[in-house]
């Protein structure tokens, strides 16, 4: 239900002039102003719904005061209300304004005793003698906002109002962001209280930075929402962001599931959610640029990723790195207790010396020029066959032997333990470094990935990021990097990961490039504290009650500690830089397809054959390719040739794909099989005419 004064609002949502942000004068006029309209078209802001009150034993301060209601009063925990003071200080009538955090019912009834005979012991028998007990609606409230601002002073005696979006916007201090000339306004969803709606906004200097930056979302499997909340925002921070800020994109770590994997594909939406976005100024629309990368099975013939099917390939690539991309992140893979200080410096020499570079050596029969894995094991091959036959030699430009042989073991070894993303070629496929496109959203799927494969993914896609950013050639000048699970891939005890150093980096230091964090999980309190606490802005979907209990959600009263334990879906408690109190909020269902609609209506693809992979794969250049043409092009050819070329050619994108696809091949010539004269039968042994045997 939307407010019946919405359409007067749409300026006044957005309240006050440059010259009135911080003055308490101007922000008091600008809302009697704003007011007098409100009041002529809704009653229910015009006349109070509660008096404060403060005993002794309850006194209101200048951070928490209370107040009493009628019992059909619309307030519950967590309405925004305003009070209205009656004395003036310095000149002005004082305005407070504060989140409802507690609520008390209760009757004169001094023991339960007293009520039982009240009832004549029974609760369905009251005579009509029955006395009427009066009872109270009392409320605790969390100041928001004073104004003026200055003195700080308690709560004064004052009638209470229920919060029109006017008062929304000044009690949240938003505003500062609302204003002509300062439009960072992200909407991140609706606040409901007395049958109105009043739009939630978020500043960007604070979500994307350079103030603040980063966002952490916490709650439940499958009950708090939270990847449809992180799809919610980044389509919101698409259409506010504003474009002096510069262009923004997002990254997207796919880590379980098809969680993110039909983000181009439109979801259902009824009625409420529409109205929802109408009101928020956000398409109902899927994203329009969404590219999806993965790596390849263990085979090799398809992209380990639940969006195998057929119709979903237009925007899929593989992600495939070789020995010059992997090489620079192999303390990722490697060992720390099996790998020592002899050997990290024998795989910086490697590094310096050896890859991608020309390297002699009187020991090796050849000069080398090391670029795949395979390349680097022929070099590891003929350097031990050197020092061992040089006789009794043990080093080797200072690296004993043993070192060398331990240090090829691990190398080599990294193609054989990440089959489909790393190859033993030349051929390699990577995220578009330097072509960002801006509101384009790439999706890494790592879901069904090793431990280590994925976290050679993270570690340098991070990396490669933040180089970019740093020399401004990504293509985009923000990013938002989404990542879930950080129970596991950032726990607060445990070794201390390459991964977990680079979420750390981005939450500590990536706002000053326009690298910014959206995480995900589910007990916060697990998560490291450098990550949370980091994050400028937080949401909250339905908790745990067992996580409520922890330290870090001491600050939150009762009472909204058990509303977060039942929070319906689609509804969120956020705290944001501006916000004094955190604030409940709704947001309506994401405009694309979830994961388990989009696996049901494109299921997917079985394991392909060789030649059926290779003519999927080459369809998506050039739809004309059939699987008989593929098949007699491939016929001779031996397995690894034919994964070697279909990934030159994916990675090229030549005009003419065929031509270009049959060039990788050697010309084979079938082998023509010759019969051979048939050997002469063995002469038979002659019997001697004077064998008196007859043999």
């Amino acid at each position: 239900m939307t407010s019946p004064y919405r359409d007067d609002l749409q300026l006044d949502a957005r309240p006050a002039p440059a010259s009135n942000r911080g003055d308490a004068d101007g922000v008091g006029d600008t809302l009697d102003a704003r007011r007098s309209t409100l009041d002529a078209g809704d009653a229910r802001f015009a006349r109070p719904l509660g008096r404060i009150v403060a005993t002794e034993r309850k006194p209101n301060t200048a951070f928490e005061f209370h107040f009493w209601t009628s019992l059909d009063s619309p307030v519950g925990v967590g309405t925004i209300v305003r009070v209205q003071g009656t004395v003036p200080v310095e000149g002005q009538l004082p305005q407070v304004y504060g989140v409802v955090t507690e609520g008390f019912a209760y009757t004169d009834v001094q023991t339960p005793l007293h009520d039982v005979l009240g009832y004549d012991g029974a609760p369905g028998g009251e005579s009509w003698h029955r006395t009427e007990r009066a009872e109270i609606r009392l409320y605790t409230a969390a100041v928001l906002r004073q104004v003026p601002e200055e003195p700080l002073q308690p709560v004064p005696m004052g009638e209470v109002f229920l919060a029109d979006d006017a008062d929304v916007a000044v009690a949240l201090r938003m505003d500062g962001y609302l204003k002509d000339g300062a439009r960072t306004a992200v909407p991140v969803g609706v606040y409901r209280a007395g049958g109105m709606e009043s739009p939630i906004y978020l500043d960007a200097d604070f979500l994307v930075g350079p103030e603040a930056a980063h966002l952490n979302i916490s709650g439940v499997s499958g009950l708090a929402t939270k990847t449809s909340a992180v799809e919610w925002l980044l389509a919101s921070l698409f259409a506010h962001f504003p474009e002096e800020k510069g262009s923004v994109a997002a990254i997207c770590f796919n880590v379980k599931g098809p969680d993110l994997l039909f983000l181009d594909q439109p979801g259902k939406l009824d009625e409420q959610d529409l109205a929802l976005y109408e009101r928020m100024g956000v398409p109902a629309t899927p994203f329009d640029r969404v590219r999806y990368f993965a790596p390849y099975s263990a085979k090799g013939y398809a992209l380990a990723t639940l969006r195998s099917h057929e119709a979903l390939q237009h925007n899929v690539a593989p992600l495939q790195w070789g020995l010059a991309e992997v090489l620079q992140f192999a303390e990722v893979l490697l060992n720390k207790d099996d790998v020592d200080a002899k050997a990290d410096a024998l795989i910086d020499f490697i590094k310096e010396r050896v890859i991608a570079k020309t390297f002699t050596d009187p020991l090796l029969k050849r000069p080398y020029q090391v670029t795949t894995f395979a390349e680097l094991e022929e070099w590891f091959r003929d350097l031990l066959v050197a020092i061992e036959g040089k006789g009794g030699g043990e080093t080797w430009r200072t690296h004993h032997v043993a070192t060398i042989r331990k240090v090829r073991n691990r190398l080599t070894n990294i193609a054989l333990r990440c089959q489909g993303l790393v190859t033993d070629g030349t051929s390699t496929s990577d995220l578009p470094w330097g072509t960002f496109e801006d509101r384009a959203v790439y999706v890494v799927d790592v879901a069904n990935l090793e431990e280590d494969a994925q976290d050679l993914i993270f570690a340098r896609v991070v990396s490669k990021l933040r180089e970019h950013l740093e020399r401004r050639d990504l293509g985009v000048k923000h990013v938002v990097v989404f990542v879930d699970e950080l129970n596991k891939y950032a726990p607060g005890d445990g070794p201390d990961t390459y991964v977990r150093k680079m979420l750390l980096d981005i939450a500590e230091r990536g706002r000053y490039l326009g690298l910014v964090l959206f995480g995900a999980q589910q007990f916060r309190s697990q998560v490291h504290r450098r990550v949370v606490g980091n994050s400028g802005t937080s949401l909250y979907g339905r908790m745990d009650a067992d996580e409520l209990a922890t330290p870090g959600y001491a600050v939150l009263s009762p009472a909204v500690k058990t509303k977060l334990a039942t929070l319906a879906k689609g509804q969120l408690m956020v705290r944001h830089p501006h916000f004094t109190q955190p604030v409940f909020v709704r947001f309506p269902r994401p405009a694309v397809m979830t994961g388990r609609e989009g696996v049901e209506r494109f299921p997917q693809a079985v394991e392909p054959t060789l030649d059926a992979a290779v003519t999927r794969a080459l369809r998506a250049l050039d739809p004309s390719i059939s699987l008989a043409w593929v098949q007699d092009v491939i016929g001779l050819q031996d397995e690894r040739a034919v994964l070697a070329a279909r990934d030159r050619t994916l990675l090229t994108r030549p005009d003419d794909v065929r031509a270009y696809f049959a060039a990788q091949f050697r010309g084979v010539v079938a082998p023509r099989v010759v019969a051979s004269p048939a050997a002469a039968a063995p002469p038979l042994r002659a019997v001697p005419a004077d064998d008196p045997y007859g043999f």
